[in-house]
């Protein structure tokens, strides 16, 4: 049985493309214990793969925030003990970063990760055992599973499979349509302008769909209030944990989203999505290889409400 390490720590979106390298590895070596290196946030997102043996939670973000703590050294060392356990046949570090580059350091056994011209962060490929040249101007996706390819010595395939299972059911929808607004990104100018949002509601209303908007942050929810006070019924769930807003995402008919995780989770789960793109290219970190989704826009060029509205129709959702 091969032992393979898979790191890839964040964010959402980058974790969501990483999943069909797992399905790849798992259709190529059906017997292989694949671990993967995440940050605990995403955990719960990580176990929703049947390929993954175990996720390793690791906690950079708030580790950062007290470097000299006594709690934060003691989680590395019980990270250091958990590495130690297992001899790894390889490791993937997907990311590219010199903080994932010095996990995979940590860990035992091969590392695998990008050369210096491919990788995020050049530096990252002095850490590696075996560095890979991956074209940089492909999808995200594609380098993910072209990086686990030439690292465990298959042919990668033309077929994405994300993999995915929610513990959720599409037989447990509700007869009312639902199309979730997923209307928030870490980047402002990833934004789509409120009243935009307001007249895809209008037209979804119209079209006799519910409008729900979640949230995850006051700021988040301030913007689901705004939006939801210029139509009728729109719902606005209370805060939801990563397995709920899976939950969601599956078993609702829709998604129209930013250039976001969730919007990529929803894709990856099979659901019609409309995705949105203001300020980034979806040519390299767009929605990839769902059938039930379509990227809308780019830099500079916005969609139009009636363009993501018909978007919806088209991919199923209504």
């Amino acid at each position: 049985m091969r032992k393979i390490l898979l790191i890839k720590t964040s964010s959402l979106g980058d974790v969501v493309h990483n999943f069909p390298a797992v399905s790849d590895i798992r259709r190529n070596f059906p017997d292989a214990a694949i671990d993967w290196v995440v940050e605990e946030a995403y955990l719960p997102l990580v176990a929703l793969h049947p390929g993954v043996r175990r996720g390793i939670p690791v906690a950079i973000r708030r580790w950062r925030r007290r470097p000299l703590s006594f709690a934060t050294w003691t989680e590395l060392g019980k990270l250091l003990q958990t590495f130690k356990r297992d001899q790894y046949d390889a490791i993937i570090d997907t990311q590219g970063l010199i903080k994932s580059a010095l996990l995979a350091l940590a860990a035992r056994g091969r590392r695998h990760g990008f050369d210096a011209a491919s990788a995020r962060e050049p530096i990252a490929a002095r850490f590696y055992d075996v560095c890979h040249q991956v074209a940089r101007d492909q999808h995200a996706v594609v380098r993910n599973c072209e990086l686990a390819a030439r690292a465990l010595g298959y042919r990668q395939e033309e077929v994405i499979e994300y993999g995915l299972r929610s513990g959720g059911s599409r037989l447990s929808r509700t007869r009312e349509c639902r199309i979730v607004l997923l209307h928030s990104t870490s980047r402002a100018d990833k934004h789509w302008p409120e009243d935009q949002w307001v007249e895809l509601g209008k037209l979804l209303e119209a079209a006799g769909a519910a409008v729900v908007l979640p949230w995850g942050s006051i700021n988040e929810r301030l913007r689901s209030e705004r939006i939801a006070s210029s139509l009728r019924h729109a719902q606005i769930p209370e805060a939801l944990s990563m397995q709920a807003v899976a939950a969601l995402l599956e078993q609702c008919n829709g998604v129209a989203g930013l250039d976001t995780g969730l919007t990529h989770l929803a894709a990856a789960l099979g659901t019609p999505v409309a995705a949105i793109y203001c300020a980034t290219d979806p040519g390299l970190t767009g929605v990839y290889g769902a059938t039930r989704a379509r990227n809308l826009g780019g830099p500079g060029r916005s969609p139009q409400a009636p363009q993501v509205f018909e978007a919806l129709q088209n991919c199923g959702a209504m």
